[in-house]
Formats: C-alpha cells, structure tokens, sequence
C-alpha cells in the first residue's frame, strides 16, 4: 500500500517571493480595502486606532523586513530539503483558488484534478498589465520563465474523487484547468519546495475565501480523514507527501490566532480552532483550512509537526501583512 512519508504546511504569499523594497508597494492598497479582524471588518484607518499600542512602527523598518525576508527564506529551503530527501513519488497539495482558474460562475466548495497535466502557462502581457503593484511582481516566483506543464496523477486523483464522494464529499472533478495558469498556491510549491522539479501531483483546491460556500474548519478537517483513507487504499508502493500551501494569518496578522493554530496543530486537537468560530477564517486567513486537513491526515497517522519557523511579517503600522508559517510532519 501507499505510504505518507511527509507533511508539509507552508505559507505561499507574494512577499515570500519579491524583494523587501516592493512590500510597501501594497500598502495603498491595504489603505484602499476593507479587512477582516477579529472576526468583523475594519477600514485601514481603524485598524490603526484599534492597533495604536503594539508598536507596529517598529515591526516595518527595513531592517525588520530584511531579516523576517531571511528567516523565511532560510524556512522555505529547510522544507525544500525535507521533500527532496523524502524522495517522493506522489505529493498531493492542498490548497485554494484565488479567481485564478475559477470565478465567480462557478467556484466549488472541494475540488479534485484528475488529468495527465496541470498547466502553468505565464500571463499575457494585458493581463499582467493590469495587476497592481507588489502583484505584478510576484508573479515569476509561482510561474517560471516560459511557462510549465506539471505532471498530474490520474490514479492516484480518481481514489480521492471515489473516496471523497463515498464519504458524501461532492466535490468537483477536473479533468483539465479551466483556465491555463496553476493557481498560485501549487505554483508556489512546485517552484520553492520542489525546486522546479515537481513530482507528479494531484491538485486538491478547497474554498476558503469566497462565500456562500466556503467549508466549515470541521467539514475541511472530516475531508482530511477522507484524503487519508483514499491513499492508505490505494493499491501502490509509492512514497506520498501530502503538502497544505496557504496561511497563516492575513491580510491583518493576528499572532494570537496564529499561537492558537500552531497549538493545535502540536496537541493534534482542532476543536479550539474550530472554537474561535467562521468569522475569524476570511480573507487570506481563510487559508488556514487548506492546512486544516493536512492536521487531520498526520494526527490520524500519529505524526507530531516540527514547526521550522513562524515569522510575522507586518507591512503597515495597522497590522497588514503576512504571518509566514512552516511546518512539516515526518
């Protein structure tokens, strides 16, 4: 049978991938949005006032960029060394569309790739035209030079798919992309942790930013168990990683949030995420639930995380940013 052999939880953001002199650039943007914070929605301004007190000021020096930028540099390689000396056959990533291959028309709650190629075409000249700054910068670090094709893994995809619908997960199977660029979340792992030399891989989306239909963090950790039960039946010799790209807490860092996250992770209990209720996981904290069945899949197996880093990565004195998290199981 299938063997798990790796976990992997990492964060995905673009300030992972450009240069701490461009972090700023998607401050007039966080000025120009509403947020989500503490479970309700804050305007820039606001989240000021109400943040006065935590010394935010200092967390956006330039200093304090660069060496956060290094700390999680040095956190992605550990994790890019963990796969590669994990020798992989499969890996199965989880993670979440961000109106990249979907749109509004239609965006599936769970989501199953089950064709021979995953695209990962680079953007038209137009499209990347029209990105905002700090965006537009970001894009070589999920989409290399040329573009890609990605293996795909039909098999091993189709046990999910009949698994997952045996445990009533009606998830939506897709035999190609619906649009030719991979979703920056897979981009993001096959360029950093696998160093462009990705494995074959099935392609697992879940969606955690868009209402109506976003999964509940008990539905996403119940989906886990199902990924789980799909792969230890799975009648194969191969060595499997199953890697969750996402979170942590954005586009307002919230570090308790994060410190009650990384807890359950260690404790392999997620009631007490599941206790801080829906209204915490939106916007880009929302993707902590791509992580969430990736918890539920190493507790079933009795595998403990090694958290490589957590580095908080602030961008304005009203708390926007990225927190970066990196943990993997073995």
């Amino acid at each position: 049978m299938a063997k798990i052999v790796l976990g992997i939880g990492t964060s995905h953001g673009p300030m992972l991938v450009t240069e701490t002199e461009v972090w700023g650039a998607r401050v007039p943007a966080d000025k120009a949005n509403r947020h989500a914070w503490q479970g309700q929605s804050w305007t820039f301004d606001e989240l000021v006032a109400a943040r006065r007190d935590e010394g935010l000021r200092e967390q956006i020096t330039q200093e304090a960029w660069d060496m956060r930028q290094r700390l999680c540099q040095a956190a992605i390689e550990e994790l890019a060394d963990r796969f590669e000396e994990a020798r992989i056959d499969v890996a199965v990533v989880i993670g979440n569309d961000q109106m990249e291959i979907f749109d509004e028309r239609l965006i599936p709650a769970f989501g199953v790739h089950y064709g021979d190629t995953i695209t990962n075409h680079e953007f038209s000249p137009d499209r990347m035209a029209k990105l905002p700054p700090g965006i537009a910068e970001s894009v070589p670090g999920y989409i290399p030079a040329g573009g890609a094709d990605y293996p795909g893994h039909p098999e091993l995809a189709r046990a999910i798919i009949a698994q997952a619908m045996q445990d009533e997960f009606d998830v939506a199977a897709m035999k190609a992309l619906p649009k030719p660029e991979t979703p920056h979340a897979y981009g993001f792992v096959c360029r950093r942790l696998m160093r462009d030399r990705p494995v074959p891989m099935v392609m697992v989306t879940v969606n955690t930013f868009y209402p109506p239909n976003q999964p509940t963090v008990k539905r996403c950790h119940a989906f886990g168990k199902s990924v789980l039960k799909a792969i230890a039946n799975w009648n194969s010799d191969a060595r499997v990683a199953v890697i969750a790209s996402g979170g942590l807490t954005h586009f307002v860092i919230d570090e308790d949030v994060d410190r009650v996250f990384l807890d359950a992770l260690r404790s392999a209990d997620m009631s007490q995420v599941e206790a801080l209720g829906e209204a915490i996981f939106q916007d880009g904290t929302s993707e902590m639930k791509n992580w969430v069945p990736v918890a539920a899949v190493m507790a079933d197996l009795g595998l403990a995380p090694h958290v490589v880093d957590y580095v908080p990565c602030y961008r304005s004195e009203a708390g926007t940013g990225n927190a970066m998290g990196f943990v993997y199981w073995d």
